[in-house]
This record gives structure tokens, C-alpha cells and sequence, in this order.
């Protein structure tokens, strides 16, 4: 009987885990954002002491984004109608998440930047006496292919929604370009962030969904990177 009720706890919490997955699009995010940590930790010598706290890092925000779901839903299930009280938890939880957040880019930065670094040096010292011209031909072609792919699925203008996303091809574009012509890696942090604050405005304005952000993202940084290998 006991270990019944273990299994069936264990079901109960792996159904919230898939619930909030399923329907919680930040949950998603960071699940995905976990996976590619995970996988790019597999290429450093990380200490123990590191890995366990990339994975405390990694829990916490999980673990936070659940608790913030479930709230939410108690608050719903409560009332339907606005409360200043039911909007002030709501906040608090979502700030929860923030710092969690925020806790995790602190983290990653610090176990990852100095390792990346020395790597991505060796990398790209080649790149960077590719000609300039590169940079500005493998952004016509990402905006051209981004025009081609609207027009193939029919939805959006060349500058404003469809698939893929303009805005984020043409930002990572550059942010790719940025970081093989600087052979900085604090520079390639600045100009990848900027790019992921572009998407994040076309996201939150609902122009595009995060689908077709990531799709655009994908495009512009293989074909510049492509540029870049083929005219090395």
C-alpha cells in the first residue's frame, strides 16, 4: 500500500511538471534553455562544485515558475474578478521568478564566460581577417530568405509578423557577424543580448509567437555563419 501511494505521488508530481510544461509558455523557455546548459556543460571541465551549482540554479527556476503556475491557478480558482490582493500575490510570485531568473544569467556567466572565452579566442582568430563585406552580403540574403519564406506561408508583411520573423533573423545576423569579426567575447555577449531584446519585443507586442522568433533566430545565424566559413 505504501509503495502504491509513493507511485501515485509520483504521478500526481510528474503530472504537475507536464502540466506546467504544457501550459505555461515560460516554462517551456526554460526547459528548453535548461537542455542546451546541460548539453554545453558536456564541453567544459566543470568542477562538482560547479555542476551541482548549475543544477541548483537550474531547479530553482524551475521549481519558482511551478510555484508561481500554481498560485496563479489558485488565484483563479478563488475569483475571477479583479482583487488588489489577488494582484499583489500574483506580482510577488512572478517577482520570485525574476530573481530566479536573474540568479541564473549570474551563475552562467560566471562558470561559463572565462572558459568560453580562451575557447572562442582560438575559434575565431582566423575569422576575423575575413573581409567586412561578408557581414553586410549574409544579412541581404538572411532578409531576402525571410521575404522568400513569408511569401511562401502567406502570413505577415516583409517587416511586420509571419513566418518566420524578420527582426530576429536580421538581429542575429549581426550578433553572429559581431562575434566573429570582434574576437571578444564580452562583445558577443552585448551584441547577443541585444538581439534577444529585439525578439523579446516582437514577442511581447504579439506580432510574432515564439516559434517563429526562434525559426528567424536559427536563420539569420547559419547563414552568416555559413558566409563566414565559405569565404574564410
Amino acid at each position: 500500500m505504501k509503495v502504491r501511494r509513493l507511485i501515485d505521488s509520483l504521478n500526481y508530481a510528474f503530472e504537475g511538471i507536464i502540466y506546467a510544461l504544457k501550459t505555461q509558455r515560460n516554462m517551456k523557455i526554460h526547459f528548453a534553455v535548461a537542455i542546451i546548459v546541460l548539453i554545453s556543460s558536456l564541453f567544459f571541465d566543470l568542477t562538482r562544485i560547479e555542476i551541482l551549482i548549475l543544477l541548483l540554479t537550474i531547479s530553482m527556476v524551475l521549481v519558482a515558475e511551478m510555484i508561481n503556475t500554481s498560485i496563479e491557478s489558485t488565484i483563479d480558482l478563488i475569483t475571477d474578478k479583479y482583487h488588489i490582493f489577488a494582484k499583489i500575490a500574483k506580482n510577488v510570485a512572478a517577482g520570485a521568478v525574476l530573481i530566479a531568473a536573474i540568479n541564473s544569467i549570474i551563475v552562467a556567466y560566471l562558470l561559463f564566460f572565462n572558459k568560453m572565452n580562451s575557447f572562442t579566442i582560438q575559434v575565431l582568430h582566423h575569422v576575423k581577417q575575413s573581409p567586412l563585406h561578408i557581414t553586410f552580403i549574409a544579412l541581404i540574403i538572411v532578409i531576402f530568405l525571410v521575404i522568400v519564406v513569408k511569401a511562401y506561408f502567406g502570413k505577415g508583411t516583409p517587416l511586420q509578423g509571419g513566418m518566420p520573423s524578420g527582426h530576429a533573423a536580421a538581429a542575429f545576423s549581426l550578433a553572429t557577424a559581431i562575434t566573429f569579426i570582434s574576437e571578444n567575447m564580452f562583445v558577443a555577449t552585448l551584441s547577443a543580448l541585444m538581439a534577444l531584446l529585439v525578439s523579446q519585443s516582437r514577442l511581447e507586442t504579439k506580432i510574432h509567437n515564439f516559434f517563429e522568433i526562434v525559426v528567424g533566430a536559427i536563420l539569420g545565424i547559419l547563414v552568416t555563419t555559413i558566409f563566414f566559413q565559405l569565404f574564410l
